[in-house]
Parts: structure tokens; C-alpha cells; sequence
């Protein structure tokens, strides 16, 4: 036999992969072993391998190997994420390609397609890990959106609803106008952009004097609410109770004062803009002042603006440009780098926006997981990183959970006619709940209407380590135990 100068991967790989699987040498049921469990961070069903991909999955195939090899019952298990917004966003320009818009299609349309999509890319990566010989057991490969799985996901909200932890309401998010939906703050990245710095002359009412606020967003000037100074700069204690009007608008609003606002900025003058900008929001819930939103849910401005109503917002800042130097506003312009956050999944500018999301308490499920891993029950290798986890359990914030999406897990909410609500796992139980809670034993299901949003993908991620083995659902099975 003649023995081939070059390895030729392709005569070999395949055959013992195969092999491999046909023995079932990757399988593993419990046994009296001791158990040695991985299960792999799933990957976005839209993806294919790249480098971190391949280096973190070898590493874990070493381990898994290496566990096997000592006797022990290992069991690596496989998978992959819905992705919520990368897919939908994929999917939106499938359809675009062929000529079909979203906004054209029902709800049931469009996951129709997804499914589609889903069904014919989405194994790709986990072929290339077969192709990598990742020894997992196959026959467990799971998806965050398998029947099985969404249940576990849903089952998890209305506990976490029932216990007082979930909740709906109105606060500041981070908007991506692209997708048109909220995010979360891990899925905005903030990158260093080169910007510019609008010095912009605000008339003092019922006085000839003006004053000078210093701001990288001159369209954002339309929904004003009021200006703020501190109130120990001695440049702008005669501003105390008074008011200015808003340029572009002239609409009045009034001069406040706060310890919040930074004197070396700018010229410390600082405008209040409370549906745009985080800290505004803060402050305007602090001095009780008006909330004017002026962009729509695509980033142009709406008829609250009053002007440049439908141009998209960055569009909009450099006609505000225009307006302001040729009403005389624009005092100067300087060059400015700041850190802008853009969107994770679609790369577009993130816009704080106030709207009407569902929130998870954080600080109630961080105390206990900063507590098992300062007391050492979970050990974090290097132990250096134990004070980079507690700042963060230190600092987190309840969490958005619901996005303005079609593809993934839909929020088991449940709406009367008159808005009210109730939260449970199907329909039926939505309608006795309902009737329980609020007397109302005429109601039919015809009635009621789900929420429209879906769960953010890491809400089923999270679960990932549990819901694999069906924990949730049935955490007397022979796999938890």
C-alpha cells in the first residue's frame, strides 16, 4: 500500500468521524460515574465559525476528552440561539431581496419565512464543528426555540412575574432605530467618534440678554424642556427663576438648577432634553418637567418637533445647523470626540428613548450570585476577576427584557379590552385568570390579545445551563439529579 506524501484530511476526518458516531462514543447518559458536564455557550443560529468560535470550542473539547479519558461520565452538550434580532434582521432582508416588505406580511406570514430560513442555514455551524470533530453528544443538540425549550422560557417569566421581580413601565431605553427596538445595555457598544460641539444662544424671557448652552445634538434642541445651570456658579445666579426660549421653537421653558451639571463643560449651561438623553430623564423626573418625545420609532422627527418634521434625525441636525446660523443661534462650532454607543446586532446609533417595556429586577437575583462567588462556592479562574464580577452585581440595572420583534419568544401577556392585563403560560389560562382576578366571568378568549413583544434572546440564554436538561419543566429528571 502506498502510504500518500501529503495528509489528505478529507480520505480520513470523515470516515472515523462517522465512526465515531455510529459507536456512540460521545454519548452519555447518567450513570453511577461521576459526571463531568459542558454545555456549549450556543451560537447564534445565523452563524458560521470564526476564530473565537474555534479557539473556545477546542478548549472545551480538550476538557470534555480529557474527562472522558479519567473514567468520568462526560457529556457535552450542543446548540444554538434563536438570535432574535440578528435572524429577524436577516430574515427582513431576505424578504427585501425578493421584493416583500415586513410591514407588508401578518405576524404568522413572517415566522413562516423565519422558520424557513432557520431550517435551511441554520445547522451550518453546527456542521463545522462536526467538521472540527467537537466529540458532543449529538443526540442531545438543543435550540432555544425547540418546543420544550420556549415552555421553560415562559414558565420562568410567569414566575418571575408572579414573584414581583418582572413589571412593566415606562422608562428610558436604548432604541435602535434600524431594527426598531429596545436593547439592552450589553448590547450597545460605545466607540470613540470624531463630533462636533454647537455653542447655541437661548434669548432670556422678559430680558435682552441670552445664554449659551454647549450641545453635540442641535436637532434634539425641539423637545427642550429647560435649561439647566448649577446652583453655585456665580456666572448664572442672576438666571435663577427666570425662563428662556427654546430656539427653533421659541417655546418657553424654565431655568432650573442642579448640582448634577458639570461647570467646566461647555459653558455650564446645560440643556434638558427629558426624552433623549438618560440623565435628562433623571433630572426631568426630579423637577417634574414636560416630556416632549419628537423622533418616531425609525429615528425621523415627529410632529412634536413642530419643525423638520419626517427628516431622519441626523439629516434633521444639519438643516437644525443651517437654521441656527442663519437665525443668528450659533454662537461657534468646535471639533469634540465623545463616545457614542452603537448597536450591537445592526451598527446603528443608539437613541435614548422613553417607551413602555417589561423590566427583571436585578439586584434581588445579583445578591445571591455575588454572594456564591465572593464566598467561593463558584471559583472564578484567574481569582482577579472576583472584583471585576462584583462591580458589576454592584452596579446592575433592572434589565429590559422585551423587544419590538416577531422572532423568538413571545411575552406570555395576556390584555383585556380596557388594557389591564395578566400573565400566564397559554391562553386558557390567561382567560380563568382574568376572570379570577377581575370578576369578569363574561369574558370570552376572543377578549383577550397577547403582547406583541419578545423576550430578549439572552433571556433564554440564561436558562441555557437548566432548560438543556429540562430543569425547568421537570427538575426530577435523571439528568438533574
Amino acid at each position: 500500500m502506498e502510504i500518500s506524501s501529503k495528509y489528505d484530511p478529507s480520505r480520513t476526518e470523515e470516515k472515523w468521524y462517522r465512526y465515531w458516531m455510529e459507536q456512540g462514543f460521545f454519548n452519555s447518559d447518567p450513570d453511577e460515574r461521576e459526571p463531568y458536564t459542558i454545555v456549549i455557550p450556543p451560537p447564534n443560529v445565523t452563524g458560521v465559525l470564526n476564530m473565537g468560535n474555534m479557539l473556545n470550542n477546542t478548549i472545551q473539547d480538550v476538557l470534555v476528552r480529557r474527562a472522558r479519558m479519567k473514567g468520568k461520565n462526560a457529556c457535552w452538550v450542543p446548540g444554538t440561539d434563536h438570535a432574535s434580532i440578528a435572524t429577524e434582521a436577516r430574515v427582513v432582508s431576505k424578504l427585501a431581496a425578493e421584493g416583500i416588505r415586513k410591514s407588508d406580511l401578518t405576524r404568522e406570514e413572517f415566522l413562516k419565512h423565519a422558520w424557513e430560513w432557520k431550517e435551511k442555514h441554520g445547522g451550518i455551524i453546527l456542521e463545522q464543528l462536526k467538521k472540527l470533530g467537537a466529540s458532543c453528544d449529538w443526540r442531545r443538540t438543543k435550540f432555544t426555540m425547540d418546543p420544550d425549550m420556549s415552555e421553560s422560557v415562559l414558565r420562568v417569566f410567569v414566575h418571575l412575574y408572579k414573584k414581583g421581580l418582572i413589571y412593566r413601565g415606562v422608562r428610558m431605553v436604548n432604541w435602535d432605530p434600524q431594527a426598531r427596538t429596545a436593547l439592552s445595555d450589553e448590547e450597545v457598544i460605545y466607540r470613540e467618534v470624531k463630533s462636533k460641539l454647537y455653542y447655541v444662544k437661548y434669548r432670556i424671557v422678559e430680558d435682552d440678554g441670552w445664554v449659551t448652552v454647549a450641545t453635540t445634538r442641535p436637532e434634539t434642541i425641539l423637545g427642550d424642556t429647560a435649561v439647566c445651570v448649577h446652583p453655585k456658579d456665580e456666572r448664572y445666579l442672576h438666571l435663577h427663576g427666570k425662563k428662556v426660549l427654546v430656539p427653533l421653537v421659541n417655546r418657553e421653558v424654565p431655568v432650573i438648577t442642579d448640582p448634577y451639571v458639570d461647570r467646566e463643560f461647555g459653558t455650564g449651561c446645560l440643556k434638558i432634553t427629558p426624552a433623549h438623553d438618560m440623565a435628562d430623564y433623571e433630572l426631568g423626573l426630579k423637577h417634574h418637567l414636560e416630556v416632549i418625545d419628537i423622533f418616531t420609532d425609525d429615528g425621523k422627527l415627529n410632529e412634536k418637533a413642530q419643525v423638520l418634521v419626517g427628516l431622519d434625525r441626523f439629516e434633521a441636525r444639519a438643516k437644525a445647523v443651517e437654521m441656527l446660523e442663519k437665525q443668528g443661534l450659533l454662537a461657534k462650532t468646535e471639533d469634540y470626540v465623545n463616545k457614542v454607543g452603537f448597536s450591537e446586532r445592526t451598527d446603528a446609533v443608539i437613541e435614548p428613548r422613553l417607551s413602555v417595556q417589561w423590566f427583571l429586577r436585578m439586584k434581588e437575583l445579583a445578591d445571591p450570585a455575588l454572594k456564591a462567588v465572593m464566598e467561593d462556592e463558584i471559583k472564578l479562574i484567574p481569582s482577579k476577576f472576583k472584583n471585576t464580577y462584583r462591580y458589576w452585581m454592584e452596579n446592575v440595572r433592572d434589565w429590559c427584557i422585551s423587544r419590538q420583534l416577531w422572532w423568538g419568544h413571545r411575552i406570555p401577556a395576556w390584555y383585556l379590552p380596557d388594557g389591564r392585563f395578566v400573565v400566564a403560560l397559554s391562553k386558557e389560562e390567561a382567560l380563568e385568570e382574568a376572570r379570577r382576578e377581575y370578576g369578569l366571568h363574561s369574558l370570552t378568549s376572543d377578549d383577550l390579545h397577547q403582547d406583541e413583544d419578545v423576550l430578549d434572546t439572552w433571556f433564554s440564554s440564561w436558562l441555557w445551563p437548566i432548560s438543556v436538561f429540562d430543569g425547568i419543566r421537570n427538575p426530577g429528571n435523571k439528568d438533574m439529579k
